[in-house]
């Protein structure tokens, strides 16, 4: 047995069987979803769904897969290395079992399934490797049906509507415990004692271009003669937070 071609091919039908399984797991998942989820760039979550579907199908391949594929290649050689079709089954029945431990028909329904196309892919390349052909289909083809797919839910997505200001707002404000949970989760001020302080806290929009906004927040105090005031401020767009700087004395009440 050529070790370095062995493990080329089975790089190369892990790759292929954790891509293409995955690509279908992923477009199952979306054709269902698509009703009840949010209508907006479908193709990103198409990706999201790939990426996740690839950890676990690959981790599975790559270690139980590919562990017994080695194992029956090695006792097809030594026993029955005409009877490609046992090749072919005997991944089969292992792909069943692998689901049975865990008592899920379904699970061990797809484990077969896939198992049955790992071990159809494994013998065309290793028909082809004997002819000396190229795998690079076996790499290209996945790419380009996870493009494909891709475009087509990425075209059937509604366009987002506009980030409003509001939602910029909304978006600085957002999560508890931040230096922005006692300022108005709105444009707008309100006043309060504090230890004796008349204080007074303030959050300010301010739009600088298409979706993009400066979100301000300011507070005043006085007690007395003394006084004083601080601002910060955040430059705001669609799913993105960035500090925009700020000056002032820190308020004394909250020392």
């Amino acid at each position: 047995m050529d070790v370095e071609s062995l493990i080329k091919r089975k790089i190369t039908v892990t790759y292929v069987t954790t891509t293409i399984t995955s690509i279908i797991l992923a477009y199952l998942y979306m054709a269902g979803g698509i009703k009840v989820g949010t209508p907006y760039n479908l193709g990103g979550e198409f990706l999201g769904w790939l990426s996740i579907y690839s950890m676990y199908v690959g981790a599975i391949v790559l270690i139980y897969g590919n562990l017994v594929s080695v194992g029956i290649e090695y006792l097809q050689k030594k026993w029955f290395i005409k009877h490609t079709w046992l090749y072919v089954l005997f991944h089969g029945f292992l792909g069943l079992l692998n689901g049975l431990f865990f008592q899920e028909t379904t699970l061990a329904l797809a484990g077969m399934v896939v198992a049955l196309f790992y071990a159809f892919i494994d013998r065309w390349l290793y028909v082809r490797d004997k002819v000396q052909q190229s795998p690079k289909m076996f790499f290209l083809f996945p790419v380009l049906a996870c493009g494909l797919l891709w475009g087509y839910f990425q075209i059937i997505s509604e366009p987002l509507p506009p980030f409003s200001m509001e939602e910029a707002v909304e978006f600085a404000t957002a999560g508890n415990g931040t230096v922005t949970d006692v300022f108005p989760k709105n444009v707008g001020k309100w006043d309060e004692m504090i230890h004796g302080y008349h204080v007074e806290r303030e959050t300010s929009a301010k739009e600088i271009g298409k979706e993009k906004y400066i979100i301000t927040f300011t507070e005043r105090w006085n007690k007395g003669k003394e006084k004083g005031s601080w601002f910060f401020s955040y430059e705001v767009e669609r799913g993105s937070l960035t500090a925009n700087g700020g000056e002032g004395a820190y308020p004394p009440y909250y020392k």
